[in-house]
């Protein structure tokens, strides 16, 4: 399960509306029929129209200043494990969504009308997505572009012979394009992954928008606040604030396990994310502590995420003989690029 909460921008500035970000999330649906379109849907309602989406989100703003996020994006993307069990189910995928806004009500740290934050409080709308296209930041795109620059600078040569600005022959650098076309180290369906291309596979992800203030349009709730959950206090009373985004993200993926009765392993777990980035050497020797066949699914796993097998030790006394360094490199590309981890 990889999930980010961000706070919407449009340039240096927060958006003053969610028009923009509604209509981006709407692309999907250009030039399909009605019953192949997806919808909005929220903790209750199901087809809910962009218009209404936008009107509702820029209408819940009250004393919110300019500089001040109005709103948030919650980006949910199970993992292609998670997602065959879910059998790619736009209901199961509604009805994880749901259950996950819950467990984001709940990571905060906050009172209303002297009760904790419940789902009832929260204003969402959440769509379903089926493709995802390669970002110039993508470690294929990057590894490609040495390759694509080439190939551009043929094709102005090409260009220039055509319009009379230059000589040569026009047969011998299509056949050089032809050549770096077919050398270019990610391929997809026989063709250079570039940037804007759909990846192939079962996609789907689930985007959230979320109100930055309650129901009420009275409370602000801000997942990004710089406070984590804690109690302090104010004029002589104690307040509580903040929200507990490492809450969140272990409660959704225990939501998830819970829910569809999905037997999780250790290299794609939140936890072994954390033990990773705060002490490498407890994370590669918990990998090899595993038993033999969840071992062997842990390395399939990191295999497939693009992680070097090589790279990792297969015992103990390898674990003793390499550093730590060399062994993270592999790893940290994989949970960078999302593959691993929330």
């Amino acid at each position: 399960m990889y999930i980010t909460v961000t706070a919407q921008k449009l340039g240096g500035d927060y958006s003053q509306s969610s028009a923009g970000f509604v209509e981006y999330l709407e692309k999907e649906n250009q030039g399909l029929e009605q019953e192949d379109m997806e919808h909005f849907f929220n903790q209750y309602g199901d087809e809910i129209n962009a218009s209404e989406v936008v009107r509702e989100i820029d209408g819940n703003t009250s004393k919110l200043k300019k500089k001040e996020p109005k709103f948030y994006s919650i980006t949910v993307s199970p993992s292609k494990y998670e997602l065959r069990k879910l059998q790619n189910s736009r209901e199961e995928l509604k009805r994880y969504t749901r259950a996950i806004m819950k467990d984001y009500a709940s990571s905060f740290n906050r009172e209303i009308n002297s009760r904790p934050v419940t789902v009832d409080d929260i204003k969402y709308y959440a769509k379903i997505e089926h493709q995802r296209t390669f970002k110039g930041t993508d470690k294929q795109v990057r590894e490609n572009q040495p390759f694509a620059t080439k190939i551009l600078k043929l094709k102005n040569e090409i260009r220039q012979i055509k319009q009379g600005q230059q000589g040569g022959s026009i047969i011998r650098l299509e056949s050089k394009i032809n050549r770096l076309e077919k050398e270019a180290p990610h391929q997809q369906n026989g063709k250079r992954i570039v940037q804007g291309m759909h990846k192939e596979g079962n996609q789907s992800h689930i985007h959230i928008i979320v109100s930055r203030k309650d129901m009420s349009d009275s409370v602000s709730l801000s997942p990004g606040s710089k406070y984590k959950a804690s109690d302090v206090m104010i004029n002589g009373k104690l307040v509580k604030r903040g929200f507990d985004r490492d809450s969140f993200f272990a409660k959704a993926e225990k939501t998830f396990d819970s829910t569809f009765s999905y037997k999780r392993n250790y290299a794609e777990s939140y936890q072994s994310k954390k033990d990773f980035i705060k002490n490498p050497k407890r994370y590669f020797s918990t990998l090899l502590g595993l038993p033999t066949s969840e071992k062997s699914v842990a390395f399939k796993i990191l295999g497939k995420a693009g992680v070097p097998l090589n790279s990792i030790p297969t015992n103990k006394v390898q674990l003793a003989l390499k550093t730590i360094r060399y062994l993270k490199r592999g790893v940290d590309i994989a949970i960078k690029s999302g593959s691993i981890g929330i």
